[in-house]
């Protein structure tokens, strides 16, 4: 019995097998050799940029192939599709292909015209191929105008101060895709930012830089090198409080153009409060140059100023490519900018009392002195050869991100400071999380068409001429960063500028990059909430006791800003001349 049942098992399973191998051989005799056309292309927008993924959809004799994969353009904006068609198909069919994405038209259907025979393999398959390229032209949707108002909604909240700029930019940033996911999954014309492109938007390498950066000078505050510098100004000046307030601004525009202005106010104002305080002096009178000559200093490198360093990520820009662009225009600046102060505050200086000289410099000498020598070599010298890298990381093809993450890394382990503490006490997360969420609210209104818009606009009123353009950019930017803070101005101008660098004859050089740059940065010396540096001194003179209001501040710092931008055209006018 056993023997039986064992045979009809393997009588079934032999049947199985053949039938297997039969179904095989009629598949493979019934699929037989083919005609296999590879479609490639590029498709880009009216500025000539890439489109990213746009869907392609492919039709022969007016009916839609299905495809196994969906096809989509790359980051680049290129595409490549292989249709397998029944042989004898080709060339005698009308292939036709149609492309489309949210927020642009529909092209159609497009008949390929050159499809070009290529070869026969051994299996008998016959190979073609075509090349078809798009313009996708823009197409004002809801999309375009819900990320404009939540643009200018973002903007407005941040100018007004209803609320923490980090806030208004996460909310601006959380509407976009929440829109996009409910609308925008029932009718594509609502959709704004997927979720994927948002993370792209993002720009790491200013995020890493910063971070990296603020860790190097929490540990080097660790040691009291800044307020040992004050001290020193001090003994320099020898009692002279013309000289002290020359070489303070000095110290703050070299620091600024190696450490950030933010940071380098925050080290520097409580030192100052205190020696004005000693001389009897409003503080008022050494921290309002010192802020300005802050933000002129920190135009002159790339990570001196937060707009600096994202103009330099988006455009590949190295670190030597300011210094040698910036850096002299930069020093005129400060040169105009220490004698306007002295000048201005002139009545200040000479009511202060200056009393014992040599008492107050051992004062200061005792109360700020280098607390940790160990530290403050080792943070210098890995301080210096992180400068170096930023000086070629161009040349090693290297973000300057990287250059900061191992200084930062090397000087955290030799220190054996608590990692933990350093993120929880000298990383401004909110500084942080406020660049993040606004890279993705200017993506949105990228991805829209709105961004283009402005440029075109900016495009046709320039006339296509270089000077007009290198003037409106500056003066815009100047306008607009003292209107509100340089930091989102500039973010949704780095695509403008970008096309216009293409677009102008004579831009391709990158001399509209220092237009924004210089634009932006000394912009932000126009009002108290034109950049951060601003908002940070005002903020600590009035828990010092020192209110400056905002009409007071415009009154001190509208005219140098005026002048110094007043040089800074007259400077890239010689540059493109």
């Amino acid at each position: 019995m056993k023997k039986m049942l064992f045979m009809i098992l393997t009588f079934a399973m032999l049947a199985l097998f053949g039938s297997a191998q039969c179904g095989a051989a009629e598949a493979s005799h019934a699929k037989g050799p083919s005609d296999i056309l590879v479609v490639s292309g590029t498709i880009l927008n009216a500025q000539g940029k890439a489109v990213e993924e746009a869907e392609l959809k492919f039709f022969v004799d007016g009916k839609e192939v299905e495809l196994e994969e969906e096809v989509v353009t790359s980051k680049a904006g290129r595409y490549e599709a292989e249709i397998t068609l029944p042989p004898g198909t080709l060339p005698g069919a009308k292939i036709e292909i149609e492309a489309d994405k949210p927020s642009f038209k529909n092209t159609g259907l497009v008949v390929l015209d050159k499809i070009v025979k290529e070869d026969v393999d051994a299996s008998g398959n016959t190979s073609y191929l075509a090349h078809h390229s798009f313009t996708l032209m823009r197409e004002i949707t809801p999309a375009f105008w819900i990320a404009a108002l939540v643009l200018i909604a973002v903007y407005a909240l941040i100018a007004l101060e209803l609320m923490h700029r980090t806030l208004a930019a996460f909310l601006g940033a959380a509407v976009l895709m929440t829109i996009t996911y409910t609308a925008g999954t029932f009718n594509p014309n609502y959709v704004i930012l997927p979720f994927e492109e948002a993370m792209q938007a993002m720009d790491m390498n200013v995020i890493f830089l910063l971070m990296a950066m603020m860790m190097i000078v929490g540990i080097l505050k660790k040691t009291g090198v800044f307020q040992w510098m004050a001290y020193k100004a001090y003994q320099m000046a020898r009692g002279n409080v013309y000289v002290l307030s020359c070489i303070l601004m000095t110290i703050t525009a070299v620091g600024s153009a190696f450490l950030d202005n933010v940071t380098t106010m925050l080290l520097i104002i409580p030192v100052t409060v205190e020696i004005a305080l000693t001389l009897k002096i409003n503080p008022v009178a050494f921290l309002m140059p010192e802020v300005f000559a802050s933000n002129v200093g920190g135009t002159a490198t790339l990570i001196g100023d937060p707009p600096n360093i994202m103009i330099g990520s988006y455009a590949k820009l190295s670190f030597l490519d300011f210094v040698q662009n910036l850096s002299l225009v930069c020093l005129i600046g400060l040169v105009f900018t220490l004698a306007y102060f002295v000048f201005m505050y002139k009545k200040d200086y000479l009511k202060a009392q200056v009393g014992d000289v040599d008492k107050m410099i051992a004062h200061l000498k005792e109360e700020y002195k280098i607390t940790n020598t160990t530290l403050l070599v080792q943070g210098g010298a890995i301080l210096g050869i992180t400068i170096f890298l930023f000086i070629i990381h161009g040349a090693l093809h290297m973000e300057p991100s990287i250059a900061a993450m191992i200084g930062a890394a090397v000087l955290m382990v030799i220190s054996r400071v608590d990692i933990v503490e350093m993120l929880e006490h000298e990383i401004e997360w909110p500084t942080l999380i406020f660049f993040m969420m606004l890279f993705i609210v200017v993506a949105g209104a990228e991805e829209t068409g709105l961004i283009q818009v402005i440029a075109d606009w900016v495009k046709d009123m320039s006339g296509g001429s270089l000077v007009v353009g290198i003037l409106m950019i500056l003066w815009v930017s100047a306008i607009a960063s003292a209107i509100i803070d340089n930091i989102p101005f500039t973010a949704t101008m780095l695509p403008i500028v970008a096309y216009l660098t293409t677009s102008i004859p004579g831009a391709e050089g990158g001399i509209l990059w220092w237009a924004l740059a210089l634009g932006a940065c000394l912009g932000g010396n126009g009002t108290m909430i034109g950049a951060s540096a601003n908002v940070v001194t005002v903020g600590m003179a009035e828990r010092a006791g020192y209110h400056v209001s905002f009409m007071q501040y415009v009154k001190i710092a509208a005219f140098p800003t005026a002048v110094t931008l007043v040089i800074a055209s007259i400077w890239l006018l010689m540059v493109e001349i």
